[in-house]
């Protein structure tokens, strides 16, 4: 019976999550309520509370998810031990593969990107979720030896905030040039910012 009922609480809770997600997506996270939730839930205000204390402790929960997600990608290289190798091969596909999930991960990123926008406790998520994935681009810069050490932190946000915007960009409006085309180019540039010179 305990099994059950923890199922049961499991399955709200994702039904929550779930719901949520749909309504960031149409309507965005500062135009979606608890309230709004709840009702397309099938449950209450209550209800919701009793999983989450708040919007913002849902969509914490979010980005844990979001996490999950990016860790499941088969197959792919740690970040640092890409940029520790520093060629453009490895580069690139490391890319390609980060690209191939931004269908799955599209509404979690919109989300999290709204909501920090109105939201101080998400936007100190979303800025260190962000310093996270600088600090592996700078490990592995660390490790290779490459550029000085007082330039490796703004190399990897140059690299990054580069995927970033054209990950969103493409989230938001599709690709409006050759997919080929645009990963090549970022391929090239974090190359040029990361990468051995003789790689």
């Amino acid at each position: 019976m305990a099994h059950l009922r923890a199922a049961q609480k499991e399955m709200t809770r994702r039904l929550l999550l779930s719901t949520a997600l749909e309504l960031f997506e149409a309507r965005g996270y500062a135009g979606t309520t608890v309230d709004d939730i709840a009702k397309a839930a099938g449950t209450t205000r209550v209800t919701f509370y009793a999983y989450f204390p708040s919007r913002t402790a849902l969509m914490k929960a979010l980005f844990e998810d979001l996490d999950r997600l990016l860790a499941e990608r088969e197959g792919a290289e740690n970040l640092a031990d890409v940029v520790d190798v520093g060629n453009r091969d490895g580069i690139g596909a490391w890319l390609y593969a980060v690209s191939r999930q931004w269908p799955a991960i599209r509404p979690y990123v919109l989300a999290a990107h709204e909501a920090a926008a109105v939201d101080p406790e998400v936007r100190e998520l979303v800025d260190r979720w962000f310093d996270g994935v600088i600090d592996e681009i700078v490990a592995g810069l660390d490790r290779a030896g490459r550029f000085a050490p007082g330039s490796r932190r703004t190399r990897g946000f140059l690299a990054l905030t580069q995927l970033d915007q054209l990950g969103r960009h493409w989230m938001r409006h599709g690709w409006q040039t050759d997919p080929a085309t645009a990963l090549e180019l970022l391929t090239e540039s974090w190359t040029h910012l990361l990468g051995a010179r003789d790689a």
